[in-house]
């Protein structure tokens, strides 16, 4: 009995080597690497998103009903009106399969805006879209600005300079959140209408992580025009911000893990890991007793 006695004196020691502490859990924890200017603000390191191959956009020449210009007349200009029609006109909020902000969509096996895939400039296999009256520009690898420009240029070459405004967008920021055994919750496609959107926001949006998740270990798989960039990313550190990571781009698929005390039953809560534990040592004690009669 005394072995057994020493099983029992086991069991503190394993619930606070099991159980997840708060650093394991807390975001954005302070630390000396944190990189602040003369005003004591942290910069922004927002990177500029570039179109890449098989990007959607959506374009919008607003003019008015009559001149040089006219064929480009979108239905923006009535009053009421959200769905702009003609070939380069997109304005739509219908959405199949995607969450739309803190919606938890995405689940359906669809994905994506079918009114928005069926009408969007799409970026070919040669990185370029093809604008109806205008011609084929060069998208890939230039931000959503230089060729909102161009296309501006050429508008008011071929027809009436003054008379219109070019509107390119895509649609809204679109991510991707996956995660392993227990976080399926948040799981699916996400997007955001918004300019800029961080880790942290897209996260509150989605209800945020629960504590199986090893914050230290965040995995992003970032797409560029070159390929595709993996970084990883730790949440629990507050120079996190400084990263150019923690603002999420179009097209980013951020991956969370599990910790491997959570996958054995351990470190989910204190309760938990009190019950796993002594489970444990109860079947060890089961064993011995019954060898030691054998």
């Amino acid at each position: 009995m005394m072995k057994s006695k020493y099983l029992f004196l086991l069991l503190p020691l394993l619930v606070t080597t099991s159980c997840v502490t708060t650093k394991d859990v807390r975001y954005m924890q302070p630390n000396e690497s944190l990189v602040i200017n003369e005003e004591g603000l942290i910069p922004y390191n927002i990177p500029i998103y570039r179109i890449t191959k098989n990007d959607i956009l959506t374009l919008n020449i607003v003019t008015t009903p009559k001149g040089d210009a006219a064929q480009f007349y979108s239905s923006l200009n009535t009053s009421g009106s959200t769905v702009a029609p003609g070939t380069n006109t997109v304005a739509s909020n219908s959405r199949i399969g995607g969450g739309m902000g803190g919606n938890n969509g995405g689940n359906s096996g669809t994905g994506g805006n079918i009114i928005f895939y069926f009408n969007g400039l799409k970026v070919d296999s040669k990185g370029d879209i093809n604008v109806f009256g205008i011609g084929y520009i060069k998208a890939e690898g230039r931000t959503i600005e230089e060729v909102s420009e161009e296309i501006q240029q050429k508008v008011n070459e071929n027809f009436q300079e003054g008379k219109s405004e070019v509107r390119l967008n895509t649609d809204g920021i679109t991510y991707y959140l996956l995660g392993d055994v227990e976080t399926t919750g948040i799981t699916g496609e996400k997007v955001a209408h918004k300019n800029t959107l961080t880790i942290t926001e897209a996260l509150a949006i989605n209800g945020g992580l629960n504590r199986t998740i090893d914050r230290k270990n965040i995995v992003i798989h970032r797409k560029l025009p070159e390929g595709i960039k993996i970084a990883k990313i730790d949440l629990t550190r507050e120079d996190v911000m400084n990263s150019p990571y923690y603002y999420v781009q179009n097209g980013d698929e951020i991956y969370f893990n599990t910790r491997g005390k959570s996958l054995n039953g351990f470190g989910k809560d204190p309760v938990q890991t009190l019950i796993t534990g002594v489970s444990v040592i109860t079947t060890a004690l089961s064993i011995y007793l019954l060898l030691k009669n054998l």
